[in-house]
């Protein structure tokens, strides 16, 4: 096919030979001939690689792009579901996978024992503090059909991993504590739930408890706007007892039966695209990711890339840490060979080598001026701007953490934190061990060295002591948040917190001393107690201050007078009283600065 102008058409990974003959203009019949002049043997709805649609195309007088990011954009969070949409509608090599599930619930209302009770494993224990802390995800299976579960933090400090939990959720438990009902994170949780019409499932937990109620538990819910069956709605409802094992099989059931109406489905047949729901840096193995494939099948020795970060995948495993050598949507992995840790909800997407190497070679040009701009390097490593305001007093502090999302929580709670007088100074913010270079920037900018759930090395540890520097480990997040706010409050100015008891009107003067006097006069309210700070009011103006070092009553020593009764003070101060002056008995203390 001769042109004198090639026409440009853009090529995904994959495609089929149907789809191929529509992007080219030209009959199937014409495409299946091209591909069988070239030794290939292809069904109009088998699919072809990029490589070979690109030289059949190229033969009849095309020129080619590989579709896969858009005007050199990143795939984001948006777009992916875009194609997810697309894919559904077209109907295109659809199969049947597992739903994604995730449990939602307040702290402390069972979820993560519930979770634990279903995948026979005991991840409460493991946990610091009896909190879930990251998002853990898992399978399990139920009549030979498998059930992704995503874990998400109960702990109000993780609410924006609660709700990214709940978006990459194709089924919702919703845990409410039959002996607690319907609370704050509850409601949170609904709230979202019914915006984005999720299917849900609620599990009234903790049934075998005696101040169970679950009347009253379903009530709150339907105030809330979710009816379960028995209420006349459409939410399927359990009852059970996580810890007595109690209801558990008529919740996988539910989850089956959603399952069945709902009718998840993906394609097996394209290049993976998957979200990452964790990201840390090991020691030994480098950069490891939990990624949640969302469509396609990811292989070991594929070309991976994660917004600007590159790799290949050299492992894969389950999260027993089985090794894989593939896996489908719907199916959390470990994977191993992304170049640096990433942020979580970002997406990962295979790619061919070329378009990893056409898009390196197009940032290339423009990094050192995109770092320049943006002040930060890539990954979830961060260096942050300094606070320029000097009427700030500020904290400085270098954060190390296990994963990105630990490191996102306490940024999140720590921004609730509104003063105009002290702030975080973030020198810096890492994922891994606390290591030498740590230590050496913490001592340069007298930061301290905070980690959460993680170690510092032993040459680090020394250099520490060794140069005073600071270092704190947490395994509690919210420990962790309370010492920086303790830090902050020490910083503020002290604040002057005065008390005032009561007020006399002097009568008679019986002693006029250098520094001190002796007078008399009645208590006009509240009371005069001894030993207190004493004001001087002249024509309601205050003339000074001093101390009343003595209090008596008939002339007897006493602590205090009432209201309406005659007394004698020892008045200690420079200020000389007159008749008709009126005392006023108060407390002054000075107290530490609060947020």
């Amino acid at each position: 096919m001769e042109s004198t102008q090639k026409k440009i058409v853009k090529i995904s990974s994959r495609i089929s030979v149907k789809r191929l003959s529509e992007v080219l203009n030209l009959s199937v019949s014409v495409v299946i001939g091209e591909l069988m002049k070239n030794g290939i043997l292809a069904t109009i709805n088998e699919q072809i690689d990029f490589e070979t649609a690109s030289i059949i195309a190229q033969y009849l007088g095309f020129e080619v792009e590989e579709e896969v990011l858009d005007k050199g954009e990143a795939m984001t969070l948006e777009k992916l579901l875009e194609i997810l949409k697309k894919e559904k509608e077209t109907g295109e090599n659809l199969q049947a996978r597992p739903p994604v599930v995730t449990i939602l619930g307040h702290v402390d209302h069972g979820k993560t024992t519930l979770l634990d009770n279903i995948r026979k494993t005991n991840i409460v224990a493991k946990e610091s503090g009896g909190i879930t802390q990251h998002i853990n995800a898992y399978q399990v299976k139920k009549k030979g059909k498998s059930i992704t579960f995503i874990d998400t933090p109960g702990h109000e400090a993780f609410s924006a991993m609660r709700e990214r939990g709940v978006s990459l959720a194709d089924i919702a438990i919703l845990v409410v504590a039959a002996d607690d009902g319907v609370r704050p994170q509850t409601k949170e949780v609904i709230e979202y739930l019914l915006e984005k019409k999720i299917p849900t499932i609620v599990a009234i937990n903790k049934i075998d408890k005696a101040e169970a109620n679950i009347q009253k538990v379903k009530e709150e819910l339907g105030k809330n706007g979710i009816l379960v069956e028995e209420w006349g709605g459409q939410i399927l409802c359990s009852e059970v007892s996580a810890k007595n094992n109690l209801g558990m099989d008529e919740l996988l059931e539910n989850i089956l039966l959603l399952m069945e109406v709902e009718d998840f489905k993906a394609d097996y047949k394209r290049e993976a695209l998957g979200i990452i729901l964790e990201s840390h840096l090991d020691p030994k193995k480098g950069a490891v990711a939990t990624v949640l494939i969302k469509t396609g099948i990811l292989k070991e020795g594929q070309d991976i890339a994660v917004g600007s970060i590159f790799g290949r995948v050299r492992r894969l495993e389950d999260f027993l840490g089985k090794r894989l050598k593939e896996a489908g949507p719907s199916t959390p992995v470990s994977l191993f060979g992304l170049s640096a840790t990433c942020q979580t909800n970002d997406v990962l997407q295979a790619v061919s080598s070329r378009t990893i190497a056409k898009t390196k070679s197009d940032q290339s040009s423009g990094s050192a001026k995109g770092l320049m701009e943006n002040g930060q390097n890539s990954g979830s490593q961060k260096s942050y701007k300094r606070i320029i305001d000097e009427n700030i007093k500020r904290l400085p502090v270098i954060l190390k953490a296990d994963v990105q999302g630990s490191i996102e929580a306490i940024e999140q709670i720590l921004s609730e934190i509104k003063s105009e007088e002290v702030a975080i100074d973030y020198i810096y913010l890492g994922i891994g061990n606390a290591t030498e270079s740590d230590v050496r920037l913490a001592q340069a900018s007298g930061a301290i060295l905070l980690g959460f759930n993680v170690e510092i090395t032993p040459v680090a540890k020394r250099m520490a002591e060794a140069g005073e520097v600071e270092v704190k480990n947490y395994k509690v997040i919210y420990e962790l948040i309370e010492e920086i706010k303790k830090r902050l409050s020490s910083m503020l100015p002290p604040l002057s917190e005065r008390t005032d008891f009561g007020k006399l009107k002097v009568l008679a003067i019986f002693k006029n001393g250098k520094k001190d006097m002796i007078v008399g006069g009645k208590v006009i309210s509240g009371k005069m107690i001894n030993k207190t700070q004493v004001e001087v009011l002249r024509n309601e103006n205050i003339i000074g201050r001093g101390q009343l070092s003595n209090l008596q009553q008939n002339k007897v020593d006493t602590n205090e007078v009432e209201e309406n009764q005659e007394c004698g003070i020892t008045f200690l101060g420079e200020t000389k009283i007159k008749e008709g002056d009126v005392l006023i008995s108060y407390k002054e203390e000075i107290k530490p600065g609060k947020l």
